[in-house]
């Protein structure tokens, strides 16, 4: 079972992800339960997902999906997450940026996928603040991972201005 880290700490998990079918096809929406879905689901069956008896609707997002076809839709989801099929796939880092800056999502935004330890402290600068480890992935040698650094020259999601502002507005 997969490992949650929420806000920098282990986390519980109450949603279920529900994948597409291995022909591509779409899977059955329980009647009730927090419930994660793909997009093609979503797309299809909104009305459906927000009209269950109860449980709270999320929606998982593939690396080549536009987080603008969910935009108009972010006031009615408990949970974005952007799957990451492979370590080296960086488009994840750019929909969650696009999610936290350009739509304004303040909801949990979290990775899921091939997400590892050395991914963790960059993921969280993006926007990221849930991440489903791989299983087998020690959680507190994760943990360790959002203090690798002190600080960070760039800008980010989590701190907008560069170092050299910082600095010379004396904010570091």
């Amino acid at each position: 079972m997969a490992t949650l880290i929420r806000n920098a700490k282990p986390a519980n998990d109450s949603w279920q992800r529900l994948d597409p079918a291995a022909d591509g096809g779409l899977p059955a929406i329980p009647a009730q339960g927090d419930v994660l879905v793909p997009l093609k689901l979503w797309q299809s069956s909104s009305s459906a997902l927000l009209g269950r008896s109860s449980g709270r609707v999320g929606v998982w997002l593939a690396p080549h999906e536009d987080p603008a076809l969910i935009a108009d839709s972010l006031d009615a989801l408990g949970l974005i997450a952007v799957h990451f099929p492979q370590f080296a796939d960086g488009r994840g880092y750019s929909t969650a940026r696009l999610l936290r800056e350009r739509y304004g999502w303040k909801g949990e935004l979290r990775a899921i996928g091939d997400v590892q330890r050395d991914q963790l402290f960059y993921l969280s600068r993006v926007g990221f603040d849930a991440f489903e480890l791989n299983d087998g992935i020690d959680t507190q040698a994760a943990l360790s991972a959002f203090g690798d650094f002190s600080e960070a020259y760039q800008s980010s999601v989590e701190r907008p201005l560069p170092l050299f502002r910082r600095r010379g507005a004396g904010a570091v």
